[in-house]
């Protein structure tokens, strides 16, 4: 039974971690035994897709009233989404404390999307497999898209008011 490994350190070094552990207990001869993997790295699902002997379960949930409902119960397939959020808040904590948790998730997904827009579209096993355990800046994709818009801009075709749009734009591009 393995329970969060790669936890404990950057996202990118904890699935990398996670995910060669993974991929050596199920190809090990010398090591072969029946493991529980318990992760909330949601993309190691994809090594259920590439390991003959791997599959996905899942313990499910519902969502009543905008909480969480556990429901106890381990059925096949992937999970859908994390609720480390909603479990937060059942836990007491304060509901700022919640609201800047949302707003927080909000810009990191969509940091994750910019980051693996391309890799995503060919899958991150082989993603993983070319050795995409890179540790990104979170700020990286963002910001340099916002600069490579500054390096090509036409600054005297510029009317006050597209100024104020871009700048605006911009802003909202980075995190």
């Amino acid at each position: 039974l393995l329970d969060e490994i790669g936890r404990g350190t950057s996202t990118f070094d904890g699935l990398s971690i996670a995910w060669a552990v993974a991929e050596y207990l199920h190809n090990s001869t010398d090591h072969a035994a029946k493991t529980l993997f318990a992760t909330h790295y949601h993309e190691l699902t994809e090594l259920a897709e590439n390991l003959p002997g791997a599959k996905n379960y899942q313990i499910t949930a519902t969502e009543k009233d905008g909480d969480v409902v556990f429901l106890h119960k381990l059925e096949p397939g992937k999970g859908s989404k994390s609720y480390g959020i909603a479990v937060a808040k059942l836990a007491g904590l304060p509901l700022p404390v919640i609201e800047r948790a949302k707003d927080v998730l909000t810009k990191l997904e969509k940091y994750e999307l910019a980051v693996f827009a391309d890799e995503k579209k060919q899958g991150l096993a082989q993603a993983a497999g070319r050795g995409l355990a890179a540790q990104y800046s979170l700020f990286a994709v963002s910001n340099e898209t916002a600069i490579d818009e500054l390096r090509h801009l036409e600054v005297d075709t510029l009317s006050p008011d597209e100024s104020q749009q871009l700048l605006a734009r911009l802003k909202d591009k980075i995190v």
